[in-house]
């Protein structure tokens, strides 16, 4: 599996609004995640702050970069706009982490 973390922000005023609309998300987003190799994925807020933590673990990176170009991405991204900063394109600003520690039990 591959994991990858990152940071996005909500608009002030807008946390509540981001988390209703997750809860849950649409059922047609969340199988296109799954059916792309999605394995986790979750995201989490700071509420003093508006900055979201989101981590995900995803078999293929290509099959990962592939969502993006699915409808139903593109509409993610346009319903969550108005309440995150965007990219020109509506995707989220996200800046992707450094992994400086994992441990995973086998057990």
């Amino acid at each position: 599996m591959i994991r990858k973390s990152f940071v996005m922000a909500v608009n002030a005023g807008a946390e509540k609004e981001y988390i209703r609309r997750h809860q849950p998300i649409w059922p047609e987003l969340e199988a296109t995640l799954i059916s792309h190799g999605v394995k986790c994925y979750s995201i989490s807020l700071l509420p003093e702050t508006g900055q979201l933590f989101a981590y995900v673990e995803f078999r293929d990176e290509a099959e990962w970069k592939a969502i993006a170009e699915t409808d139903v991405c593109r509409r993610w991204w346009s319903y969550m706009s108005e309440l995150m900063p965007t990219n020109a394109d509506q995707s989220p600003v996200a800046r992707e982490l450094t992994e400086i520690f994992h441990i995973e039990s086998k057990a």
